[in-house]
């Protein structure tokens, strides 16, 4: 997935009859000024009010406002941006367990060491047990290398998802 948040882009790329598309000049097919290059750091903030109405009218829409934050949490994680690292941990007290979990991973991407603490006990969902226990054992000192996520490959390349011999 790498820096991608939704996967519009890539079908146009790929699709076929694109080669005989031409550019717009429909002002409805323009991009919106406030979505041509947004910051990661204000899209993870957003709450369901306010993903709602940057993206109304938007098939973004579709996709809702969990699913879309464990995306840029994706991105977040494979950025390597460390001054992403507050926002990142914002999100693990989210109310989705999807956003959560991608938090979790998120976190062990950019700063596994902050980690390095016990599961908060009121954590209830399987899955973001499971992220934060295997983000811990694959950081932490004379362990295993990091198994798979349970949210499935998230790194940025096929290269990044085999551990070390």
């Amino acid at each position: 997935m790498g820096n991608r948040i939704y996967g519009c882009d890539d079908c146009l790329a790929v699709c076929p009859w694109n080669k005989f598309a031409q550019k717009t000049r429909e002002a409805a097919f323009f991009p919106r000024i406030e979505l041509t290059a947004p910051r990661l750091a204000e899209l993870a903030e957003l709450d369901d009010a306010a993903f709602r109405a940057l993206f109304a009218g938007s098939p973004i829409k579709r996709t809702g406002r969990a699913r879309f934050v464990r995306n840029v949490l994706i991105a977040i994680g494979n950025s390597g941006l460390l001054e992403l690292v507050p926002v990142v941990e914002a999100r693990l007290t989210d109310e989705s367990p999807l956003v959560r979990g991608m938090a979790v991973w998120a976190l062990g991407r950019l700063a596994p060491e902050r980690l390095a603490g016990e599961l908060p006990a009121d954590e209830s969902d399987e899955t973001v047990r499971a992220e934060w226990e295997l983000s811990i054992r694959g950081f932490a000192p004379d362990t295993p290398t990091k198994g798979p996520s349970p949210f499935g490959n998230l790194s940025p390349s096929p290269a990044s998802a085999t551990p070390p011999p």
